[in-house]
């Protein structure tokens, strides 16, 4: 396994070392491109996933046989953690593996044409920004970023790089989302000025959340093969504890944005589209059950959230609901469901609702069964493109090969739905009511909890600047 030494590269690399201003003549952006050439930063967990998505033509689920995407081919790798690189090494031998992933771009960047991002989401932003400064396209997990500023610098500069970009909420392809949008548009639903969406998360005994014995964690041992200090990147430096890593991370505002910035991407996806809701105005903590030891750093076990949306153009106002950590509105005999599942969103129309899942792709008209079939089997004008397959990892590809449209989920409409999601984190983490002045990006209530719009970051990892 080819390892390049962080500390060679700092000392060798010059004017590319970290954070440092990219020179014009590195930069290049390739599109209608016969293959394309893919680097990964975070092989394991959604890393995983996504690389294997974006390398496969087509899947039997019964067969479970995999047809590889002869114009998408792999050829850098880049993880922290040296042993889940060597498990995706074994899948593609030839292409050099990294730990350091601003060494990764300076000593391959005329051989890469797009990157994906599948880190934690306090370095999203970082590894997302190298690789567009190099003028590469960019697939990224969700959600997009860790905070509002990041979050705008990403949709600013991928219209400056003019780079292919996506985020990665695979709903945002389905025609279920498509449906939704297009029964609001032709008026099926009739005005909408009420949400509510609902997760059964966090699970504090589950895979991705957990709590510590006490605050600040103990002090353990480094795994070996894992670069801690890399692992933390911009984030403020601590010692190690298994309670971070692997995937607990999400436990931490400091390092993740709870179950509603990872969610919110999914199930709100659909009212924020077809609602044209923008970002809050305000947003109102209804319930909140909360580990008293560390109430602004681990996550809320449970959680009631109010964001109330202004008129948009001829909208009506919206107030939308969110429950989490087994919380749920109250259900309604109009809903025509004896319960509710444990993830779920409703928009109520003055006509007609519509409800879907955790994500949208399934979403439906709530009416009687044999309405709703014949409502179906009827049709009606659908207006928006549908997505190949309903495939956003195609959609990535084929805007690069230049065979296919922008994907939908661009950084500019995938800021402002995260953007949403993270004024609502921030009043979820302080229990507290947020007053947002989105056109200056500023809380006005509470102007001390401003840092958190833009959070410092450590030497070294500071990107996007030039960009405001």
């Amino acid at each position: 396994m080819k390892n390049i030494s962080r500390r060679n590269f700092l000392r060798t690399s010059g004017a590319i070392a970290a954070g440092a201003v990219v020179l014009p003549n590195l930069v290049s952006c390739k599109t209608n491109i016969d293959i394309v050439n893919l680097a990964v930063i975070g092989v394991g967990g959604r890393g995983f996933a996504n690389w294997q998505g974006l390398i496969t033509e087509s899947y039997n689920k019964e067969t479970k046989e995999r047809v590889l995407n002869p114009k998408v081919r792999i050829v850098a790798l880049c993880d922290v953690d040296e042993n889940i690189l060597a498990k995706a090494s074994k899948s593609f031998p030839d292409a050099p593996t990294y730990t350091d992933f601003r060494v990764m771009l300076n000593a391959m960047h005329k051989d890469i044409d797009a990157v994906v991002v599948s880190t934690p989401d306090h370095t999203h932003f970082a590894a997302c920004m190298a690789s567009m400064e190099l003028g590469k396209h960019i697939y990224v997990e969700k959600p997009m970023a860790h905070n509002i500023w990041q979050l705008r610098t990403l949709a600013k500069a991928a219209k400056h790089y003019g780079v292919v970009n996506i985020l990665g909420n695979q709903g945002h392809a389905s025609d279920g989302i498509r449906n939704v949008k297009e029964w609001y548009d032709s008026g099926i639903l009739g005005e909408v000025k009420e949400v509510h969406a609902w997760f059964n998360g966090p699970d504090f005994k589950g895979r991705y959340f957990s709590k510590p014995d006490q605050y600040p964690p103990q002090a353990q041992a480094v795994p070996e093969g894992l670069d801690w200090d890399l692992w933390l990147g911009p984030a403020q430096n601590r010692p190690f504890n298994e309670c971070y890593v692997p995937r607990r991370w999400r436990s931490w505002y400091e390092l993740g944005n709870a179950e509603l910035g990872d969610w919110c991407c999914h199930t709100l996806d659909a009212p924020y589209w077809s609602l044209d809701l923008g970002s809050p105005q305000v947003v109102s903590p209804l319930h909140s059950v909360r580990n008293t030891g560390m109430p602004d750093k681990i996550v809320t076990d449970s959680s009631v959230l109010k964001f109330e949306f202004g008129k948009r153009g001829n909208k009506a106002p919206v107030n939308l609901f969110w429950y989490e950590g087994g919380k749920k509105p109250e259900n309604r005999p109009e809903w025509l469901t004896p319960k509710l599942g444990g993830n779920g969103m409703v928009m109520v129309g003055e006509k007609m609702s519509v409800m879907t899942g955790g994500r949208p792709n399934d979403a439906r008209l709530i009416m009687p069964k044999e309405e709703w079939k014949a409502f179906k089997a009827k049709g009606w004008e659908q207006t928006i493109p549908r997505v190949p397959e309903q495939n956003q990892y195609k959609e990535f590809i084929n805007a690069i090969r230049g065979t296919g449209p922008m994907p939908g989920s661009t950084f500019e409409y995938g800021a402002g739905l995260t953007e949403m999601a993270l004024v609502g984190v921030m009043a979820q983490r302080f229990d507290t009511r947020i007053e947002f002045d989105a056109a200056n990006m500023k809380v006005t209530n509470h102007p001390e909890l401003n840092t958190y719009i833009k959070e410092p970051v450590r030497k070294g990892w500071s990107y996007g600047e030039n960009l405001w």
